[in-house]
């Protein structure tokens, strides 16, 4: 997506409705501003979750069903990954 905004005489830009509405800005967003070459890229700080990395992992282990049955080989767990994306397919055409 390509837009065009213009500069203010205070420094400030506008970002188009639509570019903010594709990346879910809102008002108040803080971006980072980085300069590169001749060019300037805007990119949104996502807020931090407040949460450590091992309360990340211990909520990711409760998401996720606890398996039971005797180890599988990876070649076993890429076939059923791939079998399941393609009936993912097949119902989603």
């Amino acid at each position: 997506m390509n837009a065009q905004t213009t500069l203010s005489g205070k420094g400030q830009v506008v970002i188009p409705k639509d570019v903010r509405d594709a990346l879910g800005l809102i008002a108040g967003q803080k971006l980072d501003v980085v300069q590169s070459g001749n060019s300037i890229l805007l990119r949104p700080i996502l807020p931090k979750s407040g949460r450590t990395t091992d309360e990340i992992f211990a909520h990711l282990l409760e998401l996720a069903p606890k398996w039971e049955g005797p180890p599988v080989s990876i070649e076993e767990m890429n076939r059923a990954v791939h079998a399941m994306f393609a009936a993912r397919t097949k119902d989603d055409i």
